[in-house]
């Protein structure tokens, strides 16, 4: 069983930078779709970002395009978020997940469709 462990997580000011780390043990990350999700206080988990398995094609929510980069390392069996121009609404909870291979009609974005997860890093952006 793949786990995952989340790093990178901190305080920042507005407009400054992060880069999350996703490192990945048991199994080789080089085999899984991997996906960024964050969650506020009160808020729905929302996908961020994610990276497929096959060929290292990138999604983006909206609100992080331009901002956020995700990148994957197999060498290291580590996925990155590199999180630049933070926001305050950028505050959550981030997590790591993983999944072989989505379902018929699935979309990177749906937390539901993805199987393994790490216990997450916070990200707090505030003066």
């Amino acid at each position: 069983q793949v786990q995952f462990v989340e790093s990178g997580g901190g305080l920042v000011q507005p407009g400054g930078s992060l880069r999350l780390s996703c490192a990945a043990s048991g199994s080789s990350l080089a085999y899984y779709r991997v996906g960024w999700f964050r969650q506020a206080p009160g808020k729905e988990r929302e996908g961020v970002s994610c990276i497929s398995r096959s060929d290292g094609i990138t999604y983006y929510a909206d609100s992080v395009k331009g901002r956020f980069t995700i990148s994957r390392d197999n060498a290291k069996n580590t996925v990155y978020l590199q999180m630049n121009s933070l926001k305050p609404e950028d505050t959550a909870v981030y997590y790591c997940a993983a999944v072989q291979w989505l379902s018929y009609g699935g979309v990177w974005y749906n937390a539901r469709d993805y199987v393994y997860w790490g216990q997450g890093t916070q990200v707090t952006v505030s003066s």
